[in-house]
Order: C-alpha cells, then sequence, then structure tokens
C-alpha cells in the first residue's frame, strides 16, 4: 500500500471515529437525564441540599458534560477497534486475533476507571474542599457547572489512564513499544503518574498517594503484560524460524 493509500485509509477512519462521537453524544445527550438524577442521588452529591444555576447555560453545559462522558464510553473501545483495522494489514492472521481481543478490555478498563475515579478519588477532592470551606466559616453554594466541572475535571483523565494497559499491550503486539523501552521510561512515567495525583487531588500526602499508587501500579501493570506479550512474540518468532529451517 502506497503513503497516499495508508493517509486514504487512515482519514477514512477517523471519519468513522467522529461519526461514532456525534451517535455517542446524542445518545448521551437522550441518557443525560437518567444518569443525573442517578448522580445527584448518592454520595457526594446527595449531601447537598441544593445546586444553583448561576448562568443560563448552566443546565445545557451539564448536558453536554454528561453527553460527553457517555460518548466516551461509546467511542473509545470503537478507536480502538479502528485502530486495529487500520494496523491489521500488515500483522499476521493470529497477532490479528489476539489484538481485537484488546476492543472489549478497552470498554472494561474504562469503566474500571470510571468506577475507581467518581467513587474514590471524587470522594476525597470533594470532602476536603468542603472541610477548608467549612473551616473558614464560609456559606456552601454550589453552582451545577462548577459541580460537574470539579468531578469531570477528575474522572476523565483518571478514567483514560485506565486504558495505558491495553495501549501499551496493543503497541507492543504491533512493535511499536516493547519492555524495555517501558522501563527506560520509568521515571519520567512515575512523575507524570504522581502529578496527575497531586493534581486531582487534595494537597495531602495521604489522599495524593491513594491515587499516585494505583496509578503507578497501572503502569508497572502495564510493562508487565508488554513483557508477556514481547515474550510470547518472541517464542512464536522463534518457533517459525525453526519450522523454516
Amino acid at each position: 500500500m502506497h503513503l497516499l493509500e495508508h493517509i486514504g485509509e487512515l482519514r477514512r477512519r477517523l471519519i468513522y471515529v467522529l461519526a461514532a462521537l456525534f451517535i455517542g453524544l446524542v445518545l448521551g445527550l437522550l441518557a443525560a437525564e437518567p444518569v443525573y438524577d442517578y448522580l445527584m442521588s448518592v454520595e457526594p452529591a446527595s449531601r447537598l441540599t441544593e445546586l444553583h444555576a448561576f448562568s443560563l447555560w448552566d443546565g445545557i453545559g451539564m448536558y453536554m458534560k454528561i453527553a460527553f462522558v457517555i460518548a466516551l464510553l461509546i467511542v473509545l473501545p470503537f478507536a480502538f477497534y479502528q485502530l486495529w483495522a487500520f494496523v491489521s494489514p500488515g500483522l499476521r492472521a493470529r497477532e490479528r486475533r489476539a489484538a481485537l481481543g484488546y476492543v472489549p478490555l478497552a470498554f472494561v478498563m474504562l469503566a474500571v476507571g470510571l468506577a475507581f475515579s467518581y467513587f474514590v478519588v471524587f470522594p476525597l477532592a470533594f470532602d476536603f474542599t468542603t472541610h477548608v470551606s467549612r473551616r473558614l466559616g464560609l456559606e456552601e453554594t454550589y453552582g451545577i457547572a462548577q459541580y460537574f466541572s470539579f468531578m469531570f475535571n477528575i474522572i476523565v483523565p483518571i478514567s483514560l489512564l485506565f486504558e495505558l494497559p491495553i495501549l501499551v499491550m496493543f503497541l507492543t503486539r504491533i512493535g511499536i513499544l516493547n519492555p524495555a523501552r517501558l522501563r527506560k521510561m520509568r521515571r519520567y512515567a512515575y512523575f507524570g503518574l504522581i502529578f496527575v495525583g497531586v493534581l486531582v487531588t487534595p494537597p495531602d500526602f495521604i489522599s495524593d498517594m491513594l491515587v499516585a499508587l494505583p496509578l503507578i501500579l497501572l503502569y508497572e501493570f502495564s510493562v508487565y503484560m508488554a513483557s508477556s506479550v514481547h515474550r510470547r512474540m518472541q517464542r512464536r518468532e522463534g518457533r517459525l524460524k525453526e519450522d523454516e529451517n
């Protein structure tokens, strides 16, 4: 396949992903109200007496934020499939089947990331900020736009980081990454993950570590899975060479 054909194929895959994103946003808007009702019925939102709209656009903005997260759940596995479809012509039949298995795993890891960030990290950050406000004697008046922006600024980045093992395994499978390179990048990865942990949590050591340590373990799990994939690939290549001889 020539370079222009590769570019044309990539463009076609990107159009598919954008179309899926649009469909996901439409479905997300339809599902936004029941999702909103659920989010307001559980901790920590259930502790709030009321949320306020400080702008005419706040309600619409809330709907769009919820719709975006729902669209993300739909689009990310589909985007992984499109990535697989783009690179699969250069893979062997067995490699194509193995790489395709990462598509459902992408959805599972995204759901796990959403659960961890919403039920563990977000309550920690929320409790800390409300505690500081009360210590200062401030009257708590929360706007709906501020509440959901605060929530999604925490859960979206962490949920996306939970895709790291799947992405690393896939890139290892197609030969772009290898375990040695990941180990060499370890110190930079640790710094970045600790920075994310500090950024999205209250400024106390325990909360920072409660988020940063799982993210670091996630990176080490990615390295372990990449090593496993790499070893299987080397054994398979060794058997193929033996068969050829």
